[in-house]
């Protein structure tokens, strides 16, 4: 069967996938977009049930089109998410076919482009771009073996407190998912321990404005600093329950016994290293910093918003803070399962390019790989803070739309007739 010809091929029809095929339409690139579900499926079917967005609704979107049913200030769920992403898709006319995995891509022989191998047949592309996303194969440490009288999942798989065994629940991950399906299992009754490692804390709103604002103004997003954050960290901001600040001591407070960084499991015994209290206090200086530098910004900028002096009150060390835990035998606490909220990590297996470093990470400037025609998008840090973020990725794609542009200006380039054929061209008296 002769392969479908096009000249870019966007692999995955998410937030990155809709973007990308938006800006190449606009710059009249031809253009399929392959996704092996439906558009937009981990939004549906890849998270829990209380899932909502990280930022409010009139942040956490693309800039042409709003939510017309939802508050620009709360949270949208999942579900209207999934919803957002399929009328984008369709207001844009985005050429996406559905229940086509891709399996295989590797470079043509002899002429330029890609063969990309996938379940309904082959397709020829000039151009390749992998919009897979961040969130591709679940992690977590293989510490408790799975022979542990315990049952182990993945927050991927995690959707709701009925879906467990009766019993405790240890919660392993200190970011925006561990921290919100700690809080729902226990709101529901459970008992619930939380390990948690280093992590950045910032105020879900301070002074009548959401972090996402402060991100904005201060330069968070692109965070151009000599002293840079820790990247690699666990971000604790969720907009669950209407969106709270994560404040480990709260948690502590309604009962939720937080512990160390998980370190080791042995005979039904699970060890905890020793870092609670500085992470806690790390994550302290976090909050407490973006609330000095919002403060002068306001100062600096004359902007009228209320004061908030209690936001700069912390709450007192919950005894699991004061005395932690080292270790847990997860008999004698009741625990009968532990959700892993450790994030995940990539798969391009499928990529059969030279465009990873050794470790199977993309080699990439800004999302253009070292692999000429190879692009990556949607991936954390890709461009700033805010590459992984709906907001973000939309900006991203369209520097990487521009850059094929450009590209393909070079492919169609021809030399003047004259100059193909070394013809003097007349100039002026000054050459004679």
């Amino acid at each position: 069967m002769i392969p479908e010809k096009t000249d870019t091929l966007i692999v995955g029809a998410g937030q990155s996938g809709i973007a990308m095929s938006e800006h190449l339409t606009e710059l009249g690139v031809p253009h399929i977009v392959l996704e092996r579900n439906r558009i937009a499926e981990r939004w549906r079917s890849e998270r829990w049930d209380s899932l909502v967005a990280n930022g409010p609704a009139w942040h956490d979107r693309f800039p042409n089109l709003e939510f017309d049913d939802v508050d620009p200030e709360s949270f949208p769920p999942k579900e209207r998410m999934a919803r957002y992403f399929e009328d984008y898709a369709r207001m844009v006319d985005a050429p996406i076919r559905t229940g086509v995995e891709v399996k295989r891509v590797r470079r043509c022989e002899g002429r330029p482009g890609f063969i990309v191998t996938t379940s309904q047949g082959d397709f020829e592309a000039l151009r390749v771009v992998a919009a897979t996303g961040p969130f591709q194969v679940p992690s977590w440490p293989r510490l408790v073996p799975d022979t542990a009288p315990v049952s182990q999942i993945h927050s991927k798989d995690y959707k709701n407190p009925e879906q467990l065994a009766q019993g405790a629940v240890l919660v392993v991950g200190g970011g925006a998912s561990g921290c919100q399906i700690a809080e729902e299992l226990r709101q529901s009754g459970r008992e619930v321990y939380l390990s948690i490692g280093e992590h950045y804390r910032p105020p879900r709103s301070y002074r009548a404005r959401d972090y996402v604002w402060w991100l904005g103004v201060l330069g968070k997003w692109d965070e151009i600093r000599k002293d840079s954050k820790k990247k690699h960290v666990a971000f604790a901001v969720s907009g669950y329950d209407g969106g709270k600040t994560v404040d480990f001591r709260r948690l502590g407070h309604m009962g939720i016994t937080v512990l160390g960084k998980t370190e080791a499991y042995d005979n039904g015994v699970v060890r905890f290293a020793g870092d609670l209290v500085e992470n806690i206090r790390e994550g302290d200086r976090a909050y407490l910093e973006v609330l000095s530098e919002a403060d002068t910004y306001v100062a600096r900028n004359g902007i009228d918003l209320p004061p908030e002096p209690e936001a700069w009150d912390i709450l007192p060390d919950p005894d699991c803070i004061k005395d932690p835990l080292r270790e847990l035998d997860l008999a004698q606490a009741g625990i009968r399962t532990i959700i892993w909220a450790t994030g995940f990590k990539f798969d391009f297996s499928w990529l059969e390019v030279d465009a990873f470093h050794e470790d199977g990470t993309p080699f990439h400037k800004r999302g253009i790989s070292a692999e000429q025609g190879i692009y990556f998008l949607g991936l954390p840090e890709l461009t700033n803070r805010a590459s992984s973020f709906i907001y973000g990725c939309w900006y991203d794609a369209k520097y990487i739309a521009t850059h094929i542009g450009v590209q393909r200006n070079y492919v169609s380039y021809e030399k003047p007739y004259e100059a193909q054929n070394d013809i003097p061209m007349q100039r002026g008296a000054a050459a004679s």
